[in-house]
């Protein structure tokens, strides 16, 4: 497909960039398309596109996504997926989210592994904030992955050493940085104290 018209559209500043044609995206023609050097999402047919996360929002997205995927690796549990990995949550029109980290039951992981979307939402959700977001967007983003079925979602904080657990059954939660992150009933026994994926060494 001809992505120009939108990328003629975007803007420095996060925010729905919608195609000068008016016609909207299916994730098929997302997977095809080749946007270099930004971060891409589908928001019912709407093209999102953003700049690259800086240095922090790499190094906390890494150290957790290293310590879930060892502990579920060790005990069998599933899959742990990092680097934007891409689920099409909804269809006509599509919605395509990008998760920082996403975790798997392994009854539900996939077989053979899609090369593209996978039509699901993932049991765990992990967002790493960067300065640029904004919190409208973000919620948008939680709702979204809560709507697909994602059980338990992390938006984790490096700015303030916070982070905010959204449960599927509507529930919330703040975990402060002297506290941990728990797994619950999603990736049983695991527990991260948080300022370990904070810490600066």
């Amino acid at each position: 497909m001809n992505i120009r018209p939108y990328l003629l559209a975007m803007t420095a500043e996060p925010s729905y960039v919608r195609n000068m044609a008016g016609t909207l995206m299916t994730a098929d023609e997302l997977l095809q398309a080749h946007i270099p050097d930004r971060q891409v999402e589908l928001v019912r047919g709407v093209l999102v596109v953003r700049e690259p996360p800086g240095y922090l929002h790499g190094d906390v997205a890494i150290r957790l996504a290293v310590r879930l995927a060892n502990y579920v690796d060790q005990h069998g549990q599933g899959r742990v997926l990092a680097a934007e990995t891409g689920f099409q949550l909804q269809s006509n029109p599509d919605t395509v989210r990008a998760a920082d980290v996403a975790f798997l039951s392994k009854e539900r992981v996939p077989d053979p592994r899609p090369e593209g979307y996978p039509a699901m939402a993932p049991d765990l959700v992990v967002e790493v904030l960067s300065p640029r977001d904004r919190p409208g967007e973000v919620l948008a983003k939680v709702g979204d992955w809560l709507e697909a079925g994602a059980r338990l979602v992390w938006v984790i904080d490096p700015r303030r050493r916070l982070a905010r657990v959204y449960r599927q059954d509507g529930t919330e939660a703040v975990v402060l940085e002297h506290q941990s992150l728990d797994g619950e009933d999603v990736v049983p026994g695991f527990d991260c104290a948080l300022t370990t994926v904070l810490e600066n060494s």
